[in-house]
Parts: C-alpha cells; structure tokens; sequence
C-alpha cells in the first residue's frame, strides 16, 4: 500500500470514490454529499492546492482525500463543546473516500496516519476532522483512530458538523 500526491490522471478514479462515497451516504440517510460535491472538479483544485493524497494498492487507486497542515476557518468557531487545543495549525483531513470493495481493510486509518506524519514533519501536534452527525462509519474510524469528539461546527453553507480532533503525543512511531 502506497499513499501519494494525487495527480491530473487521478481525477477520474477520484470522483468515482467520490461517488461510490455519495451512494453509501445515501443508503445509510445521510444528505452529506448529495448535491454533487465532491467531484471531478474539486479532485482538480485539491490537486492543483497540493493536498489531494490517494492510497492504491497493485497500481488500483482505493482510497482518496484532502489531507494537508494548515488552517479551516469553519473551525474557528465550535459550538456545546471545545477543542482540545489552541492551535492556529494543524492537520486537516476533509473528503476521505474509499473503495466500496476496499472498505474494512484500514485505508481510511491509513490516511489518518499519513495525516499525523505530515503534523509530525512540520512540527504540528494537533490535527482536526468533521464528519456529518450521522456518518457512524466515519465517527468510529474517527474515535479508533484517538479522536475526541470536541462539539459542533458549521460549513460556510449552514450544515451542521461533529468535530474531532486528535493531539499527537510527542513519541509517535508511525502508527495510528
């Protein structure tokens, strides 16, 4: 298994995950997703922004997200909760996809590795994740992966998310 930068020949194995993504959110209920977004447009700007990452396996790309240090202003402000640090940086994961067939075998807490090697590399001891309330599967990988529950954010677009965020101890290895 290979995470890497994601490249312009990735675009259309990106919004297929993204897809696959939008179907599985609509099987469980969830509204997240259901507007179009993410798709091959938004593969492109994260890609050309540099934080687009995929995970493939034999040259099959499984996984893809938005992963990358820095700043999102929908965190400055949460709500009936707090975050665990007051960090201006830290690492960020937005957009996690995965292969339906794929799912179950570890990638998304991969990617949440290569997140906190990233915080890690730039000398961040913080990162932060939002998921749609009732995205189950995601909270679970959030909360198995040391992520706390911190309160609720808002998207520029109104939508209600739970936050979570995760500070790394200074004697992390490399594993999640």
């Amino acid at each position: 298994m290979t995470i890497r930068k994601a490249e312009p020949r990735d675009i259309p194995r990106m919004a297929k995950l993204y897809n696959d993504a939008r179907t599985s959110l609509r099987a469980l209920g969830i509204d997240q997703w259901q507007d179009g977004y993410p798709n091959a447009e938004t593969a492109k700007a994260d890609i050309q922004a540099g934080v687009a990452w995929v995970l493939e396996e034999d040259g099959k790309v499984l996984a893809t997200a938005a992963v990358y240090v820095g700043h999102e202003p929908t965190y400055d402000e949460i709500f009936d909760g707090h975050w665990m640090s007051e960090a201006d940086t830290y690492g960020i994961i937005h957009r996690i996809a995965v292969d339906p067939a794929a799912k179950k075998h570890g990638l998304a807490s991969a990617i949440m590795a290569h997140c906190t090697a990233l915080c890690v590399q730039a000398n961040v001891s913080t990162q932060r994740c939002d998921t749609h309330e009732g995205n189950l599967p995601m909270r679970r990988t959030l909360e198995k992966n040391g992520y706390v529950y911190c309160g609720v954010i808002y998207l520029e677009s109104g939508a209600a998310r739970v936050a979570y965020e995760k500070c790394i101890p200074k004697s992390w290895t490399g594993t999640a």
